[in-house]
């Protein structure tokens, strides 16, 4: 359930959309490869958040997008309002 403030049931941790989006910046910066890799991700972030935070965010995500691509989240049924132009 990934939601603007994300107060990740696994993460332990309120996010605000703005560190959710230096969150996600900071990903595509540092790959799995980079030394620290949690911690520079953590720095970006702000608002002091932890290295260990931010991984445990990262898995929450994982899980939260394995969930959704085994079909185990249901897909909203949303109405479309008006009609159809032609």
């Amino acid at each position: 359930m990934a939601s603007s403030s994300l107060s990740s049931r696994g993460s332990g941790s309120n996010w605000t959309p703005r560190q959710n989006k230096l969150f996600e910046e900071a990903l595509a910066k540092y790959d799995r490869d980079t030394p620290d890799r949690w911690l520079n991700i953590a720095r970006e972030v702000g608002g002091g958040k932890t290295a260990e935070e931010v991984r445990r965010h990262y898995e929450f995500l994982e899980q939260d997008v394995q969930s959704i691509e085994n079909g185990q989240v249901a897909i909203p049924n949303y109405r479309t309002t008006g009609g159809s132009r032609s």
